[in-house]
């Protein structure tokens, strides 16, 4: 881990900076999120079946984790604003395991990566299931939000493996 003198958003007194990325140069960028919720068997089933009372969950979490993407830097402090060429929302639906993964994909060109609104359209699109389900299952849970994949920039292409899970 790095020393707070090498942190990129602290300064050398300990005060938080947004980073100056004036000098980067653009380059194409993409990364991709991936986040778990786990559910109980009559959720998963109303999720199917598209019976959840309050509508379809899955395309109202697909359009909550885009817009959520779009809107980071509102969301995080430190955060640059970024103009997105593309943000996209999946689900993969694992019924023998009451879970749902949801992945976000983020590309743009430009001075800095896209890793936090990845993470961020992962997390509301998580947090909008868990929303419209709660009334069917008070024990939803939201796990395993993380980075699987980013490219651009100097440090290069990342692809989460085995090895560099915790």
């Amino acid at each position: 881990m790095k020393e707070a003198a090498q942190l990129t958003h602290i300064d050398e007194k300990g005060n938080a900076l947004m980073v100056d990325v004036s000098a980067k140069q653009e380059t194409e960028r993409f990364a991709l999120a991936k986040g778990t919720i786990t559910v109980n068997d009559a959720v998963m089933k109303a999720i199917t079946d598209n019976s959840v009372p309050k509508g379809d969950v899955l395309a109202a979490a697909r359009i909550a984790g885009i817009m959520a993407a779009k809107k980071t830097p509102e969301l995080i402090p430190l955060c640059h604003t970024l103009l997105l060429s593309k943000v996209a929302i999946d689900f993969e639906l694992h019924p023998e395991k009451n879970q749902i993964y949801s992945f976000c994909s983020v590309k743009l060109t430009g001075k800095t990566g896209a890793e936090m609104e990845a993470l961020t359209g992962v997390s509301v699109s998580l947090l909008t299931i868990y929303d419209m389900c709660k009334a069917l299952d008070k024990g939803i849970e939201i796990s395993d939000i993380h980075l699987e994949e980013k490219s651009g920039g100097k440090s290069g292409h990342y692809i989460r493996t085995e090895v560099t899970k915790k």
